[in-house]
């Protein structure tokens, strides 16, 4: 085994944690589902739950259409606080 393998696939970034919590929480305050967000987004809902859970480093765009989509500044979703 090769030692990039043997590293632990739960190792996710902080900043991406963050953001999916972020995500989901605003998702959840509205009453949004991830099925709807997905549709809106032209995305598929395994890649929105990815993004929830701190699994994918979603683009700039991305971001910024999550933000849109839940009618809420995107800094509102990468703010640090």
């Amino acid at each position: 085994m090769s030692a990039k393998s043997k590293k632990s696939k739960n190792t996710r970034p902080a900043e991406l944690v963050h953001l999916g919590a972020r995500i989901r929480e605003e998702r959840h305050r509205q009453g949004v589902t991830q099925a709807a967000l997905a549709e809106e987004l032209d995305l598929s809902v395994a890649y929105v739950s990815l993004i929830e859970r701190g699994g994918r480093n979603p683009p700039y765009t991305t971001v910024v259409a999550i933000a849109r989509a839940l009618e809420v500044p995107a800094a509102r979703i990468v703010a640090n606080d």
